[in-house]
This record gives structure tokens, sequence and C-alpha cells, in this order.
């Protein structure tokens, strides 16, 4: 229910930097993930923007009023932790409400606050239990609600989900997207490692690496067109395959000579003066598919996955940086050690120079 905007936001302890240029816009309504591999500064972006760590430089706004000097308690916002963080003697009841008992809420305030949370989180029949008679799901639920209680402008969630095993993680984050249905006007902030959780959960997911961002856009966005390696190897599963080559033939459509030997053809406008160019071209393992036309590539198959709905084929790695993984649709047997040719879309084709991808020179 909040906008906010970070502006040249930074982060150091002592002389080790670890966040700098942070610019992000936050629309009322949006839920943005921040992802990024471990010690990016995700959590720490988030704890800047709750108030547990101070900015080191920069400005934070919250509906156009600086927060960087501003208690947390007093920022309007309510954080979801990674642990539970629930008292074990208290019901499930008296943990939502007790924010609001500390505020001085009326008992009738309190009840309609708390009843309403349980029902948006189907807590209901829990709410007269104590936390170890709840699944880990069902207290995770609990955090959230304590935070819905408080009716915030923004909700920060820091990796909630981290402590479920598979099986729950999946189910709460289904619930997690079905809260922010049931609350379209509410501004959500959301840390994970997990790019299932971010790819199904954002508005959109601002990719940190390297201390800064490298690439805010919607999930299918950042899939599709990655503005560099980093974020097309980072989004995705299996990775982004990168393959080193270089340009043979510019245009409308350009021609890339591989060092697995294969020509490809990407339909990414080039000049002239990038005949010769070394380059790094990107497909993804899904996009691959058997050919017995003009291959992209032409490998042995070393190792194969089966997985039911799709295979996973892993070639012998042809030098440093060209190992190439295929996932193909439904089973594939018989292909370990077998030689197979592979295609792909030129539309489905990226190219990278120098880490940054062509489209965005």
């Amino acid at each position: 229910m909040a906008d906010m905007i970070l502006r040249d936001v930074a982060k150091s302890y002592g002389e080790v930097k670890v966040l700098s240029d942070i610019n992000l816009d936050i629309k009322r309504g949006e839920l943005i993930v921040f992802v990024g591999p471990s010690g990016c500064g995700k959590s720490t972006l988030l704890r800047m923007i709750a108030g547990l760590e101070r900015i080191t430089a920069g400005d934070f706004s919250i509906d156009g009023v600086r927060m960087n000097d501003v208690p947390p308690a007093q920022r309007g916002i309510a954080m979801v932790f990674q642990s539970y963080a629930l008292y074990p003697h208290m019901t499930v009841r008296d943990n939502m409400a007790f924010a609001l008992k500390i505020a001085g809420k009326t008992r009738a305030e309190i009840t309609a606050a708390v009843d309403r949370a349980a029902q948006i989180l189907q807590l209901t029949p829990y709410l007269d239990r104590l936390p170890k008679a709840l699944s880990g799901g069902q207290r995770q639920r609990v955090a959230i609600g304590r935070a819905i209680v408080r009716n915030p402008k923004v909700y920060l969630f820091d990796e909630p989900l981290s402590n479920l095993d598979a099986a729950l993680r999946a189910a709460t984050r289904l619930e997690i997207a079905q809260l922010k249905e049931a609350m379209p006007d509410s501004t959500m902030v959301y840390v994970t490692h997990d790019q299932v959780e971010a790819m199904t959960l954002a508005s959109r997911i601002v990719v940190l690496a390297g201390g800064g961002i490298s690439q805010v856009g919607t999930p299918m966005e950042l899939y599709q067109r990655p503005r560099n390696e980093f974020v097309a190897r980072f989004i995705g599963s299996p990775a982004m395959n990168l393959i080193p080559g270089k340009i043979v033939g510019t245009g409308a459509e350009t021609l890339v000579h591989l060092v697995s030997g294969g020509i490809a053809r990407a339909a990414i406008p080039t000049q002239a003066a990038d005949q010769g160019m070394a380059v790094n071209l990107g497909v993804r393992p899904e996009d691959l598919a058997e050919t017995t036309g003009e291959p992209l590539f032409t490998g042995e198959v070393e190792i194969t996955e089966a997985l039911g709905e799709v295979t996973l084929l892993y070639f012998r790695r042809q030098g440093e940086n060209a190992q190439v993984v295929a996932k193909l649709p439904g089973i594939h047997t018989g292909l370990r050690r077998k030689e197979v040719r592979l295609a792909a879309d030129p539309a489905k084709i990226h190219l990278f120079a120098g880490g940054r991808s062509l489209l965005y020179r």
C-alpha cells in the first residue's frame, strides 16, 4: 500500500563495500523479489528497507517521506523472517494479537484483525493451538498472519520458505501467491535464493550481483531477454548454455562459428564492424531439439537424467566454457555415449560480448 524509492543507496561495513548504486522504484501493489547468489547483499538490502541496518549513503523513501533516520517501528513495515520467531507459550491467536496489544488496540479491534488474518491464511481451526502443535508450514502462516494484523504499508519477507521441506515449500509458495491475490493493493518485498519462488511469485525480479543490481524486470523479461551472462545463467534451470564463437556473418541475422564446430544463426542484428567479434552464444537447454538438418551443436552424450516429463542430456565438455546441456520433452532412452545433433530456433539464441547482450548495446 505504498510506493518506495531507493536512490544511490549504498552499504559499507568499514572499508568493505557490500552494496552500491542501488536505484530502484517499487510501485504500490507490486510483489518485488530480490534474488542473487549467497553474499550478494539481498538480505542486507531488505534489512535497510526495514530499518534494521543503517544506510551508508543515498536515500530511501516511502510515499515521498525520507526514511533513512526513521526508526523501524515508525516506518509502517511488517517483516516475516526465515525463522518463525513465535512465542512457544502463546496460542496462535495470542501470537498474532501480541503486537496489537502492545500498540494499545481495543479487544474488539484485535479480535476483528486476528479473525480476518486467520480466515485469509486458513488458520481459523488452529487459533487455540500452541506452535508446537503445528506443522512448519502452519507456523510460517502464523508468522505471516502476525504481519497481516498490523495492516502495514509494506510487507517484507526474508527467505520465509527456506526452513521447509520441498513439499511444504511448494504448498506454502502457493499460499503466498493466493495471499497476494487476496491483498492486491499490498506492497511486498520478498528475498529468496530460490529462482522458482522468484519466477512464480514476482511482479518484478531484482537480480543482485557484485554489490549492485544486475537487472530488473518481469520474470519473463529476465528469462527471454537477459541483459548479461550472469542473469542469463542465473535465471533458468538448468542454466543457459554459453558456447564461445566468433561472428562470421552480419546483418539482420547474425552467423556465428562456434568452437564446437557448428554454425549458428541468431535473429540478432549486427553491423559490418562486428565481423570477427568474439562472442558467447547463449541457448537454453529447453530450446535445443534433435535435428537431421544443419546442427547448431553435435556432441556425444556423457550423462542422461530421465525425469519423466523431460530428459536432460549432458554432453562431453568441449573447451573450458563449452559445456552443453539439452532438455528434451518426454522420455529418451539409449542415448548415452551416442552422438546427437541439436538445433535451435534463431529467435531463441542470445549473443554476448564482454559479458553483455548484443541486444542492449
